[in-house]
């Protein structure tokens, strides 16, 4: 009979007791409890605890104005209306994101061009912007991929001298920093996301941060039909009456939404710091490991850790992929060059080759479990198993090859 390693012996023995979710939110009794407190008071629409959750969301950015919206999608959407972005205006934003990003600007009735990414971050490759402005550029629509903010001091120099608009897709970046900038700080308007998977959550929800007070005004009212007045304004007081002043949308984020948040925003830091732990575990596990490469936090930056992916290689990606949930370990995919998706392809006639930088992340990107509730035992057996299934998958391909 053969002699067993200890290793083999601990994996076999992880395996048939752990599953890794790829995510498990962190929502406690004390955010319950909070939305219980609106479910059982008058007011469940936007009200005095949206406006409480704007202030403390506020205060933590070191931003002068929050508006609460619901989604990143629709914080988006109505940042570029409420500066004045629509049909025949250009947006230069990145290929190596989430959908939303780019079907905003559409939505908005503006056209998406993108730029190619920096191999070693994923975000937007701030030297090639400037080869795509054109007499319809309008805006700049940066995203801070993963948690990894982009150079906005580069950002904001090239908008200032070309007159544009910078609207920053802070979806994964609540609590990140660069060169001692927070998201909105540097940008006329920051747009994140509340959604299940995001590192404070309402399940659906989202904030717009800005500086300018009268964009702030504009935004309220583009998240609520254009009316003048909310709800809270109308019934809370003496009934006033309401204008509608421009076009709007149902955008506005509800005081349930809000109560979810509260709390978590009061862990954010606490939250944070795990997750920074977990990913420097994951980059040293991974450190001495040729098959994954992980992407690059550049010095005088910190992520917010929304998310931690390794590049492999990409002939061999998917069946990585598949060999990971075989082991019981979540998995996801963040995310495909969005320009080589369908529609893109379509309607703009993209073809492979067009983004070289973000089509090669995207092909070989996988997103693993990253979150507080994460135990050491389960990023400890994430990283071998990470390691094994690697190695295998190369010895695979290779006999199959033969």
């Amino acid at each position: 009979m053969f002699r067993v390693s200890e290793r083999c012996r601990w994996i076999a023995w992880v395996q048939l007791k752990m599953k890794v979710e790829f995510y498990r939110h962190s929502i406690e009794r004390s955010d319950i409890d909070k939305v219980v407190a609106v479910l059982n008071s008058l007011f469940l629409t936007t009200g005095e605890v949206v406006s409480q959750f704007e202030d403390e969301f506020s205060r933590y950015l070191g931003c002068t104005y929050t508006v609460g919206v619901t989604s990143c999608t629709a914080a988006l959407h109505i940042s570029l209306l409420a500066h004045g972005i629509g049909p025949g205006d250009e947006v230069i934003t990145t290929p190596m994101t989430f959908i939303a990003t780019a079907n905003a600007v559409l939505h908005a009735g503006a056209m998406p061009v993108f730029v190619d990414v920096e191999p070693n971050t994923g975000n937007i490759d701030v030297s090639r912007i400037e080869k795509a402005i054109t007499p319809r550029t309008k805006a700049l629509m940066p995203v801070h991929l993963y948690g990894q903010m982009c150079d906005m001091k580069g950002l904001r120099s090239i908008a200032d001298k070309h007159g544009l608009v910078i609207i920053e897709d802070a979806a994964h970046a609540v609590e990140a920093t660069r060169d001692g900038i927070r998201p909105g700080q540097l940008g006329d308007a920051a747009c994140f996301s509340f959604y299940a998977t995001k590192n404070i959550t309402s399940g659906e929800g989202g904030a717009i941060s800005t500086n300018d007070g009268v964009i702030a005004d504009r935004l309220r009212k583009l998240r609520l039909h254009g009316m003048s007045k909310g709800a809270a304004e109308r019934y809370s007081r003496q009934y006033e009456h309401w204008d509608m002043e421009m076009l709007g949308w149902k955008h506005n984020m509800s005081n349930i939404q809000a109560a979810l948040l509260l709390n978590q925003l009061e862990r954010i830091e606490r939250n944070w710091q795990r997750r920074e732990a977990i990913c420097r575990r994951y980059e040293e596990g991974f450190s001495g490991n040729p098959n994954t490469v992980c992407l690059k936090v550049p010095a005088g930056s910190r992520s917010a850790r929304h998310l931690f992916t390794v590049l492999v290689d990409p002939e061999k990606r998917d069946d990585v992929l598949g060999r990971l949930q075989d082991k019981r370990i979540g998995v996801a995919v963040n995310y495909r060059a969005i320009h080589l998706l369908s529609f893109y392809r379509h309607l703009f006639g993209y073809s492979r080759g067009s983004f070289p930088v973000a089509e090669r992340i995207g092909d070989s990107t996988i997103s693993l479990p990253l979150y507080p509730k994460l135990t050491d035992e389960e990023v400890r057996y994430v990283v071998q198993t990470v390691q094994d299934v690697t190695v295998d998958s190369g010895r695979s391909r290779l006999s199959g090859s033969a």
